[in-house]
């Protein structure tokens, strides 16, 4: 079953523990944790709910994801601690629907006590520059730099931004250290994975910066031995293959002559799907794969598979119709899934590669004196776990002893390691306060190293302990219904959830439905209102170029239709404010699918604007011609410089094109 969610009031929240809270799009996260801050600042609470001590901000710890983020969250604590203490002066009155500050000030108790909070306020709110609002990697940089000897960390090493040029010796390191020395078959297993250094960086180069992001890599690994593994990894391939060859080599005949039988008369088969034609090439290729000596695992097709095995040919009967199925086919499902199941020696010989090349990244930044960002979070973590870890770990509590961590959707194992390490998720200990806050449904950084996993382990170690931000202020009723709606469907009629991580009565990722309190604004048209969402699909089969391009015109004809339509627009009590063409979005995949949708809104006259996180704008024509510019200016006695400079097309813009 999935454990009940509470809906959170700020101002009741237990401030003690670990809690794991769903932030949904829209419904306040960041107004909530400069709530909960305001509280811990405070020391505002009933007994069992409250922090036992009012907190300077040096002790309250909050992560999130990018530097940005940082700043604009340390900004809002202010403006919120700011606006709290100009009330507790009687300077300002709350806001009428500012329930929680006119709640906190009924609970101040005298002016007295008042204006002891309005002073702990300004302090906190003028110490927000030295505040603990950190970046995972800029707090475990901070950690290790201010507890040196228990984290074993040393004093003149130095942090590199890119690590690129390292990774890259690393790589060439490794291969030829593992490669060049080998020789006959060992060789050519090798080359078959890998072909050339371009083939094994590729591979193996990628995946090692995802697995630091993991915290895997040396610990309990053993790096090297290419050669030897392989030969391994093949032995033990072939002597599994050699056995499934022996159990089916006599079985196989019989099987084909049976279906033989069966289809040469009145066949209980539909022919379309079961024929001596139809079936014949798959057991020809079963029977020339267990009767050679030797070679890889039998190439069957899915469908194949699906049809010879017992249930596929049970669905082929005719209606009405029964066969008694010999054994061999019950077996056949057991014998595609062992001959997936073989061992591997590309997956095994890049995790050894992998492994590899840690380490010898390891022995390069040691010999250099330098670490790099992912460094800091296995480093930090590696301490914890260290001879000193138990001192470290309650130094480290004693300094921050609540923690806020946003974003925790996107936190990847090692980082959620690290946290466990420190405050023991699972304890729900009442000497520290741990308030995870995410959103699984924007789970999107996996490239990145984010781990669903963790957040579902969170999930589970904070079972009856799970709160929910229950209301949307930003979109309209009608569009969170539908959304609610969409996703209950979902959660209703697929076995395995709305997320697909349901097994049985365990659901570690349920839907979580949101009421709305946002715009009172309707979208209209002509017709009157429009739906929230809707959605329009073709069912004519034809080639994915035809289609896509068929779709960006349908898309193209959608906007226009909308723009062109003098009553589209979102009306309120105020009236009707025309629907503009920066009001509307158009979601892609591809950079190519964009480009279709804005020719075809160019065709009608329509301009848009292509935002992309993979395309920099050091790439644009633009940026190219600013680098002349300052080429130029940096070297002013250069005239091929000066030339260029000159010559550039945005030299000759006006200023207001510029």
């Amino acid at each position: 079953m999935s454990e009940p969610v509470h809906p959170l009031d700020a101002l009741r929240l237990p401030l003690w523990g670990s809690r794991l809270i769903e932030a949904s799009a829209g419904t306040g996260k960041t107004w909530t944790m400069a709530a909960l801050y305001l509280r811990l600042v405070l020391g505002h609470g009933e007994p069992g709910s409250a922090w036992r001590e009012p907190l300077a901000p040096a002790r309250i710890l909050v992560m999130t994801f990018t530097r940005a983020a940082t700043q604009e969250l340390r900004e809002r604590i202010r403006a919120r601690l700011e606006q709290a203490c100009a009330c507790f002066r009687g300077e300002l009155e709350p806001a009428a629907d500012d329930v929680l500050l006119r709640q906190l000030l009924a609970e101040a108790g005298d002016a007295e006590a008042r204006e002891h909070a309005a002073w702990r306020l300004a302090l906190a709110a003028g110490s927000m520059d030295e505040a603990a609002v950190f970046t995972i990697d800029a707090w475990c940089q901070r950690m290790l730099r201010e507890h040196a000897f228990d984290s074993a960390s040393l004093f003149d090493e130095q942090l590199l931004p890119d690590d690129t040029e390292l990774r890259q010796r690393a790589l060439r390191d490794v291969w030829r250290r593992e490669v060049y020395p080998l020789r006959g078959e060992e060789l050519a297993g090798l080359l078959r994975l890998w072909p050339d250094f371009a083939a094994f960086e590729a591979s193996v180069g990628a995946r090692v910066g995802r697995r630091a992001a993991t915290g895997l890599g040396r610990e309990g690994e053993q790096a090297g031995g290419l050669g030897p593994a392989w030969r391994g990894v093949d032995t033990r391939r072939r002597e599994a293959l050699r056995e499934l060859r022996e159990a089916w080599r006599g079985q196989l005949g019989s099987m084909r002559a049976w279906i033989e039988a069966r289809c040469a008369g009145d066949s209980p088969f539909h022919a379309r799907m079961v024929s001596v034609e139809r079936l014949a090439p798959w057991f020809d290729a079963l029977e020339r794969w267990a009767g050679a000596d030797d070679g890889e695992a039998v190439e069957l097709e899915d469908k194949a598979w699906q049809r010879l095995c017992a249930q596929g040919l049970l669905e082929a009967l005719k209606k009405g119709r029964q066969v008694e199925l010999p054994e061999g086919f019950e077996q056949l499902t057991e014998l595609r899934d062992r001959l997936r199941a073989l061992p591997r020696a590309d997956a095994e010989l890049t995790e050894r590669a992998c492994a590899a090349v840690e380490l010898r990244l390891f022995e390069l930044k040691s010999q250099a004196r330098s670490f790099g960002f992912t460094d800091l979070q296995l480093r930090l973590a590696q301490a914890l776990d260290g001879p000193a870890g138990a001192g470290l770990r309650d130094r480290i509590r004693e300094q921050y002893p609540v923690a806020l961590l946003d974003e925790f959707q996107d936190t990847s194992a090692l980082q959620y390691r690290l946290f466990d390490s420190l405050y023991r998720v699972a304890g729900n200990d009442p000497g520290i306060a741990l308030l995870l806050i995410g959103d699984p449904k924007q789970s999107i950084y996996a490239f990145r190293g984010a781990d669903i996993e963790s957040y579902i382990r969170a999930r589970r170690a904070t079972a009856g302990r799970h709160y929910a931000l229950d209301t949307n202020y930003r979109s309209t009723q009608a569009l969170v219904q539908a959304v609610n709606r969409l996703f209950e469907q979902a959660e209703e009629q697929l076995p395995d959830g709305a997320f697909g991580y349901r097994r049985g009565q365990d659901d570690p990722l349920p839907f979580v439905p949101v009421r709305a309190r946002g715009r009172d604004q309707t979208l209209c048209a002509a017709g009157g209102e429009l739906p929230a969402l809707w959605v329009e699909y073709d069912t004519e089969l034809r080639a994915s170029t035809e289609a896509l391009g068929d779709f960006a015109q349908a898309c193209a004809e959608r906007v226009v239709a909308l723009l062109g339509d003098a009553r589209c627009g979102l009306r309120d009590a105020a009236g009707l404010e025309r629907l503009r063409p920066r009001d509307i979005a158009v979601l892609v995949r591809t950079g190519e699918q964009a480009q279709l949708v804005r020719a075809e809104l160019g065709r009608r006259r329509v301009a848009s604007v292509y935002l992309s996180e993979r395309e920099s704008v050091f790439a644009s024509a633009e940026a190219r011609d600013l680098l002349r510019w300052l080429r130029a200016v940096a070297e002013p006695r250069d005239a091929v410089l000066a030339r260029a400079g000159f010559a550039n097309a945005s030299f000759g813009l006006e200023l207001w094109e510029l």
